[in-house]
């Protein structure tokens, strides 16, 4: 392993404590710009997690003004009230142009702002900037590096976003995930990640992948702070359904779909299992997803047949712009059959049902998996394999990534996946385990 790291690039920011000091004016936001600013001039040379804005200090000024201005009263401010957002470079938003991580003119990507950054916006955010990713949320990566070695890969698509959270450069990041990537980058950073159930919140604006699988997702620093965006941006959020949940009885699903990952990752499940049963819960092992392999081409087919429909006009214009991993899926999504892409979209229902089966007969009440195959590797041209996050992506269910351990300074992440449509119970029953985790065990 390099040795390309540097402590002083890791500090994460805790955004329930930033926005309750903004919120009460403890921290004036002129202050909190400040010192956003001064920690990403810092950082973000070594990271490059945030593309370059040459009005950056002058926009936040203004933008924060005006929501001083909306919300002069501190007890009537809204939940994020001057909260600091990095939002991936696929997202729409007013005034900044959008570049999806491409050489292709940025006018091939305009339109409305996108409606969680609305969302976000609604809820007193401020935009610190766009952040770094793979081309059109693919696999050609960017030149961000991993806040704990920067001679290892961030992850990808949401490289910058991730990145950004770890270095303490926002306490929040958009990104979204077609098939791994909020998760993936998640455990390779060190940060909780949240990808919430398939369309639970709103893509207009946004510019897509495979619209049937896409899902706007986050990173933060704690399960609170996910429960803070999640009651913001997601659709229909039942207040207090989180508080409400139950310590979770929990599955790792055993057979060919844990058998892709590697030996450290095997080692931390085992860890976090004997440690989650000290604190008193239930722990598992469940057979499950033997089909793996199934699952996987009927993935990959619908994410590369929707591509190809997605860029048809830019590529008929562009394509020669492309990078030459986005050209392959491009030419690869082309030559799939009709047909094998219709199996893809109705597989993600019947998976979705055959895993809340599993669960039912199982008397589970979440899955405990890998987040990714194992720590980050090393170098950045490849943002790393997303084998671990594909199942739970395909049958649109709900996954939070939680820190667990490390190898050689180099973070390791859990996934909590559950139910369909229930992502306040999975965020609630997920700080219980994140407190088991720590070893403060369960309250």
């Amino acid at each position: 392993m390099s040795t390309s790291s540097d402590p002083e690039l890791v500090a994460p920011l805790s955004l329930t404590e930033q926005v309750s000091a903004t919120r009460s004016g403890e921290l004036p936001l002129q202050d909190l710009i400040a010192q956003t600013l001064e920690r990403l001039e810092l950082v973000n040379p070594s990271v490059r997690a945030i593309l370059p804005d040459p009005r950056l200090r002058e926009r936040l000024s203004s933008e924060a003004a005006d929501i001083i201005d909306r919300w002069p009263t501190p007890s009537l401010r809204p939940p994020l009230f001057g909260a600091m957002v990095a939002v991936k470079d696929i997202f729409n938003v007013s005034r900044m142009p959008t570049r999806a991580g491409s050489a292709v003119p940025p006018e091939s990507f305009s339109g409305r702002e996108a409606d969680v950054v609305a969302r976000l916006r609604e809820a007193g955010a401020l935009v610190l900037g766009k952040a770094v990713t793979t081309e059109f949320a693919y696999f050609a990566p960017g030149a961000t590096a991993n806040p704990h070695n920067r001679a290892h890969t961030p992850g990808g698509s949401s490289s910058g976003s991730a990145a950004a959270v770890a270095a303490g450069i926002a306490p929040l990041a958009l990104g979204s995930q077609t098939v791994g990537s909020v998760i993936r980058p998640a455990s390779f950073c060190g940060v909780v990640g949240f990808k919430p159930s398939y369309d639970r919140i709103p893509t207009g604006g946004t510019l897509y992948y495979s619209p049937s699988v896409d899902t706007i997702g986050y990173f933060v620093n704690s399960v609170a702070d996910a429960a803070l965006v999640a009651s913001t941006v997601l659709l229909g959020w039942r207040e207090g359904e989180d508080a409400e949940a139950s310590a979770p009885n929990i599955g790792v699903p055993a057979g060919a779909f844990l058998e892709q990952s590697g030996p450290e990752m095997h080692a931390a499940l085992e860890q976090a299992s004997a440690r989650l049963g000290a604190a008193g819960l239930a722990v598992e092992e469940v057979m499950t997803l033997h089909d793996i392999a199934d699952i996987n081409k009927r993935h990959s087919d619908l994410n590369a047949s929707e591509f190809a429909e997605t860029h048809a006009e830019r590529y008929a214009t562009y394509g020669s712009m492309f990078r030459p991993q986005s050209a392959e899926l491009y030419e690869t999504g082309l030559a799939i059959p009709r047909a094998d892409a219709e199996a893809g979209r109705a597989s993600r229902i019947a998976l979705r049902q055959r895993l809340h089966e599993r669960m039912d007969r199982a008397g589970i009440d979440v899955w405990l998996a890998p987040s990714a195959v194992g720590p980050a590797p090393e170098g950045l041209a490849s943002t790393g394999n997303p084998a671990m996050n594909l199942p739970w992506t395909h049958a649109g269910m709900p996954v939070i990534s939680l820190p667990f351990g490390d190898v050689d300074g180099l973070p390791l992440g859990l996934s909590l996946v559950g139910r369909f449509g229930h992502d306040e119970t999975l965020l609630g029953q997920a700080a219980m385990v994140e407190s088991a985790l720590d070893g403060r065990g369960l309250s």
